[in-house]
């Protein structure tokens, strides 16, 4: 094996961890794997003689990258859009796989994400890396060109807004998986009563059907004006499936296998806190969902057996 060929094996073995990095700096699933292919591209064009730690240094490239996309972002946002839900990693409902038992294991679900959008470029890159993947604070004053005591103020600051905004989320996925089946029951079947017994009283529901649809997206507060949504997805209700949504029990709705939106549920004592919803058609023809490819099978199954 070359030297070429056994930096590229040494950096696919990082992969996951930086897609892991990139993905919460960023929230986007295409921008991270953008980021992450500008770290082996750096890497490939580097003296590597004196990397000692090649973990760490590709931690700091992809943060350093990440750090530059949020700042653009940031610029370009002159009019803020209202709603943003950041990309959903969807899997099969019944299989749980490596990436997504990570995604569970850190808590990284759609409403802590959301928060984290929020944050400022420095206080994100701050908090992710030194609370998520234990990075030092000397490491990361690089990154931000702070010093250490001034990084750790951005973690600080970082951390009291999550512990504030962020709802502390159940983590059991089968009484997760209770509560998301029993939502879409009663929406299916249009029952008020019961959707209000499943939601928190100060639930949040927030749709993002992209830039595009105008007056679609929305934030919806508090059990009344959440059910009325409900009721009204009732008609696309005979079209969910159950899924798994960046670790969480989750909902993919797909008319005739066409994917129509993917919901994410925030469960906090057994109570929906937090619904999120893409339905941004162009984002969603971006996600992966090669393990949800029987959809359209499935719709036909149920019509046949309607």
């Amino acid at each position: 094996m070359d030297e070429k060929d056994f930096l590229a094996e040494r950096f696919e073995a990082e992969r996951p961890q930086l897609r892991a990095v990139a993905y919460r700096m960023l929230g986007s699933l295409s921008e991270a794997e953008d980021a992450v292919q500008e770290a082996w591209l750096r890497l490939s064009r580097s003296d590597t003689s004196d990397i000692g730690n090649l973990a760490g240094w590709l931690t700091t490239v992809v943060g350093r990258v990440c750090l530059d996309v949020l700042r653009t972002r940031t610029s370009r946002r002159e009019d803020p859009l209202d709603v943003y839900v950041p990309d959903p990693v969807v899997g099969r409902a019944e299989a749980v796989d490596p990436e997504h038992e990570a995604l569970q294991a850190d808590s990284v679900g759609l409403a802590l994400l959301v928060v984290l959008d929020t944050l400022a470029p420095a206080e994100r890159l701050a908090f992710v890396l030194h609370d998520m993947f234990a990075v030092s604070f000397d490491e990361i004053a690089s990154i931000v060109e702070r010093t250490p005591a001034a990084t750790r103020q951005l973690a600080s600051r970082a951390r009291r807004r999550v512990q504030g905004a962020a709802p502390v989320a159940d983590t059991d996925l089968a009484r997760q998986r209770e509560v998301v089946d029993a939502f879409l029951a009663a929406s299916r079947g249009g029952d008020f009563e019961a959707l209000l017994t499943l939601l928190d009283p100060d639930v949040v529901l927030r749709a993002d059907s992209g830039a595009a649809a105008v007056g679609e997206s929305k934030v919806v507060r508090g059990a009344l004006a959440v059910v009325e949504q409900a009721i009204t997805f009732s008609r696309f209700a005979q079209y969910a499936r159950p899924a798994l949504v960046n670790g969480a029990a989750g909902i993919v709705a797909a008319p005739e296998g066409q994917l129509f939106s993917v919901m994410g549920f925030t469960l906090t004592h057994g109570k929906i806190v937090e619904i999120d919803i893409l339905a941004d058609p162009e984002r969603l023809r971006r996600l992966d969902l090669s393990d949800l490819s029987d959809l359209a099978d499935q719709d036909d199954r149920d019509d046949r057996d309607d």
